[in-house]
């Protein structure tokens, strides 16, 4: 974690990195080991169209934005500007609507119902992650407030 990283984005990253974790582990007990559910094979083609799509959009946000990286944080020593160019003119955060695409279509990929519920949760981790790090980049960083009128939308265009 970068200097200057708030208390409260460690605590949210801890949380994402466990129910990442669980993802595997219990889509592994669940579809590897005890066979308590299974996925029609439409839904884990769609979980594989939900990761290269995520997968994608990610690459697109991290190259166009060289302030890019895991943890909330005003990158003073690289003079951290906002971004409005490739998928941030479409939302101001296209790394969590990646992140969201690749967790939930990982479940579903792995053909397990209970892998749902820790992607579930870490979906929810990084919705409550787009509101802590929008506020926080609306007070700290210059220009946000203006790209934050110009770009309405935080993750998905015409909801929030």
């Amino acid at each position: 974690m970068g200097a200057g990283t708030p208390a409260w984005d460690r605590a949210i990253v801890y949380l994402l990195q466990v129910l990442f974790v669980a993802i595997l582990v219990v889509g592994g007990l669940d579809a590897g080991r005890y066979r308590w559910t299974t996925l029609p094979v439409w839904l884990q083609a769609t979980g594989v169209a939900m990761m290269i799509a995520g997968m994608l959009l990610l690459g697109w946000a991290m190259g166009q934005n060289p302030h890019f990286e895991t943890t909330v944080r005003i990158q003073t020593d690289q003079q951290h500007r906002v971004i409005e160019t490739g998928p941030y003119r479409i939302v101001r955060h296209p790394g969590y609507v990646s992140g969201v695409l690749v967790i939930i279509g990982m479940a579903l990929v792995l053909d397990s119902a209970w892998a749902l519920l820790p992607a579930l949760l870490a979906a929810a981790d990084l919705i409550v992650r787009t509101g802590a790090e929008d506020r926080f980049l609306h007070d700290n960083l210059d220009g946000y407030r203006a790209f934050a009128k110009r770009t309405r939308y935080r993750l998905v265009p015409g909801m929030w």
